[in-house]
């Protein structure tokens, strides 16, 4: 069982940046492959970025590909992911997630296994 919390969130400007964190609960974090989805209002939740359980591979959406950033630290049970030159279309609540097994990049809501609850991101114009 892992437990996932995502914090980070909040209103910035257009063109400014924000860093959001995934603490996971759990000895097996390093065991999973991490991912970021978001969810605007009236959307469906689509995906942004993944890191495999080492961090040697990455993958993201193109509409964030150049000014995303994903990370991990398993020492520290955390994902990151680190958002410059943001657009009032990144504006959505953002979710971490966690895929088992971790050497695979996947980009399907439908392969992950636990969710965290979200944290806003609001990008004003």
């Amino acid at each position: 069982q892992v437990q996932l919390v995502e914090s980070g969130g909040g209103l910035v400007q257009a063109g400014g940046s924000l860093r959001l964190s995934c603490a996971a609960s759990g000895r097996t974090f390093s065991s999973y492959a991490m991912g970021w989805f978001r969810q605007a209002p009236g959307k469906e939740r689509e995906f942004v970025a993944a890191i495999t359980w080492s961090g040697g591979r990455t993958f993201y959406a193109d509409s964030v590909k150049g000014r995303f950033t994903i990370s991990r630290d398993n020492a520290k049970n955390t994902v990151y992911l680190q958002m410059n030159s943001l657009k009032p279309e990144d504006t959505a609540v953002y979710y971490c997630a966690a895929d088992f097994p971790g050497h695979t990049i996947v980009a399907r809501a439908y392969e992950y296994d636990y969710w965290g609850q979200g944290t806003q991101v609001t990008v004003s114009s």
